[in-house]
């Protein structure tokens, strides 16, 4: 633990204070006393009330282990009245429409993916503001979208056979989305701009206009000879990009040697759960990263096929409008910043009585204090042309920590002079408590609310603990089917609806886990676009690209229409409540152990590199080898499953502890490669990720919410000891 400097009655670590006071603080031009005095008396006004909110989660917890543990019979009227009676179940607030101002388009009336990356890694993070456009060709080229049959395998340098069937596709995209008013772009030759339209000349010499003359957005060049073509589709950007001596245009019937779409619409730099951050020096880190991002002075160098690279920001792009007009489009992303929860401590503040403060409060002031430097127009970029502070809440449990959240922004915005509202709020509907009363949610932050969304990892997690007493759940991978996620998934799109959402706010869907099975994800995530949600998760800039597609087949905003027109007033809760409990288990032993083991492994390949090297998000290679996406919130539903498996006697201790020895043994083989990795087997007791994996597992049903964060904190900081990386 590093020194402190007394701020009044609390404690901040010299590294954050510094931070503060030369980096973050002189150019706002704010009083450094009055800031500090307004800190403290902030975490003095919002410590009790963040504490007696937890304790009313742990007593709610309590009442449904103890009521689950006297109702083997379940019954579900009687259930919804025990949740009614306690608290858990809210009285439904009257209709209303949320009113919120200053939203950038990007957010109320752009539909289009959503990049979440852990903010303490500068490349990754660089990455995610530059993808706003991604080149289709390369997107659809390096996937598995394009199979690799017939001579189209991926090979070391260019397999012109593969580019051909990318081409192929590419075109098949243009047809049915721009499509021209004959043929087809297969055939064309030449593109060129006369009085304000676009020509395509064909092969058969016929020149052609666009079916709808209006998604004809600009050029680059000449207009008999454009290098590029801008089209317009469902707010999305389509660029065609023109040069017949580039070594892919040059065999172009009409040189065309790439497709770029405008693909990430946001991003959310994350500080919670893809970060790693559990003490004063990892949070000045993230939050020196923030800094870099608003002001657009972040940079990334790494090597890269034997080169150095450095990553800096895309600027701007700039074509000509149909008649000649100046039209400048964004080279980035909109950038939201996620926050962390209530539950959270670090040492990077100190209380009164010497206890680690609430991290979520910190979080809400220096990611805001960083944020008004955008405002005020420092840094080579502006992220909100309107001039709001994007902050995204995890991990809240009902209406109540919604209302807490909403007053510590006030109190924020009063503490850094601006205007009220100034800071949006993105709520993720990823807990029980806050699906069955999203309504209630919504309505304590409807002058701020600008993003819900179905966070299914988390969501599904906190369904395993909160009824563990119930009995054994169902395996993980059976999950999505079940009543109560399709209702959930459900609601929260039609609750957003009846509530002013539409040209508004986001509605999002969750994460695509997969980031190396893209023709997967092109095949489903459709479904997302079609289920009304404007906004869903994606894992990489290619998957971006690629999801991208969706929005373009799919016009989102009709979907609303059409939802609303249907009616959105379904209560979809009595679904909600349906536990996705086994009643007469019937799984063979070999079905059980699959579980076990996927579940086992899945944990110790995130566990290992979170304790033992920082990683908070990663491409985890899963028991056959492939990659997968994981953070915090897949640990909480392999732990909570494995947790609940063990309290019900599905499996013994025994079993879940030899399963982890082996696993562990199969994700020491996966990092052969990694240098800075330290093998688990054969000394369990002495390998400080192990015993984390185990307190995980064998600690699950203790552990508030189920949440993974404090067994993780707390080996980290064992850790760090432990090899001498001290802040």
């Amino acid at each position: 633990m590093g020194s402190y400097v007394e701020v009044g009655s609390i404690k901040v670590e010299e590294q954050l204070y510094n931070f503060i006071n030369q980096e973050a603080l002189p150019p706002t031009g704010l009083d450094v006393e009055q800031f500090w005095k307004d800190f403290e008396q902030i975490v003095l006004d919002f410590t009790p009330w963040n504490k007696k909110l937890l304790e009313k989660r742990q007593e709610i917890q309590d009442k449904i282990n103890k009521w689950h543990q006297e109702n083997k019979e379940f019954d579900a009227e009687k259930y919804k009245a025990f949740l009614e009676e306690i608290g858990y179940l809210e009285p439904l607030v009257d209709d209303f429409e949320i009113n919120v101002e200053n939203v950038d388009d990007e957010i109320s009336t752009i539909p289009g993916p959503q990049l979440v990356v852990p903010i303490n890694n500068a490349r990754y993070a660089i990455n995610a503001a530059n993808a706003r456009w991604g080149s289709l060709y390369d997107a659809m080229y390096g996937t598995d979208v394009i199979s690799e049959e017939d001579g189209a395998e991926k090979t070391a340098g260019y397999n012109p056979v593969r580019g051909a069937k990318v081409i192929e596709k590419c075109r098949e995209f243009l047809d049915e989305v721009v499509p021209l008013s004959s043929g087809s772009y297969k055939d064309a030759t030449q593109f060129s701009v006369e009085n304000g339209k676009l020509f395509v000349t064909l092969k058969n010499g016929e020149k052609v206009g666009l079916k709808q003359e209006e998604k004809f957005a600009g050029y680059q060049g000449d207009e008999a000879d454009p290098s590029s073509v801008l089209l317009k589709n469902n707010e999305l950007h389509i660029d065609i990009l023109i040069d017949r001596n580039h070594p892919v245009g040059k065999d172009d019937t009409a040189g065309i040697k790439d497709i770029v779409l405008e693909s990430a619409i946001t991003s959310i730099m994350d500080c919670e759960d893809s970060v790693a951050a559990v003490d004063a020096e990892d949070k000045v880190e993230v939050y020196r990263n923030w800094l870099g991002l608003i002001r657009g002075e972040l940079t990334a160098t790494f090597e890269k096929n034997g080169k150095t690279m450095t990553r800096t920001f895309s600027d701007d792009r700039v074509y000509k409008g149909p008649n000649g007009e100046e039209v400048v489009l964004p080279g980035r992303v909109l950038m939201l910043v996620r926050n962390v929860g209530l539950l959270l401590q670090n040492n990077a503040v100190l209380n009164p009585d010497g206890t680690e403060a609430y991290e979520g409060i910190i979080d809400g002031i220096v990611t805001s204090l960083i944020a008004k430097h955008n405002l005020m127009g420092l840094g080579k970029y502006i992220n909100s042309k309107k001039g709001s502070i994007y902050i995204v809440k995890p991990k809240l449990h009902g209406s109540e920590e919604v209302k807490f959240s909403n007053e510590l922004f006030a109190r924020i915005e009063d503490m850094l002079d601006l205007e009220r509202n100034t800071l949006k709020m993105g709520v993720m509907d990823e807990e029980r408590r806050t699906s069955l009363n999203l309504k209630n949610c919504i309505y304590e932050a409807k002058e701020r609310v600008i993003f819900i969304n179905t966070g299914f990892l988390d969501r599904t997690g906190d369904e395993i603990h909160t009824s563990m007493e119930a009995g054994p759940m169902e395996r993980t991978i059976d999950m999505n089917p079940l009543d109560w996620f399709q209702a959930y998934e459900k609601s929260n799109v039609d609750i957003g609806l009846a509530t002013g959402f539409k040209n508004v706010a986001q509605i999002g869907k969750g994460m695509w886990a997969k980031p190396d099975k893209l023709k997967e994800m092109v095949e489903t995530k459709i479904g997302h676009v079609k289920a009304g949600a404007n906004t869903a998760w994606v894992p990489s800039p290619t998957a971006a690209t690629l999801h991208a597609l969706h929005y373009h087949y799919v016009d989102v905003r009709e979907v609303q229409d059409r939802l609303l027109k249907e009616g959105v007033n379904k209560d979809y809760r009595d679904d909600i409540l349906k536990i996705p409990v086994v009643k007469n288990p019937s799984w063979t032993k070999e079905e059980i152990m699959e579980e076990v083991e996927n579940n086992a492994q899945k944990l110790l390949g995130y566990v290992v590199r979170w304790v033992e090297q920082g990683i908070g998000c990663s491409k985890v290679p899963d028991i056959n080898d492939v990659g997968m996406m994981e953070d915090r919130a897949t640990l909480r539903i392999g732990s909570q499953s494995l947790a609940n498996w063990l309290r019900h006697g599905i499996v013994t201790e025994e079993e879940v502890m030899d399963t982890l020895k082996r696993m562990a043994e199969v994700v020491d083989r996966q990092n052969a490669g990694d240098p800075n990795y330290r093998n688990m087997a054969p000394n369990f007791e002495d390998s400080v990720a192990f015993q984390a994996a185990c307190d995980l597992v064998f600690k699950g049903t203790e552990q508030p919410n189920g949440y993974t964060e404090p067994i993780l904190h707390k080996r980290r900081l064992e850790f760090k000891k432990k090899v001498g990386i001290t802040n």
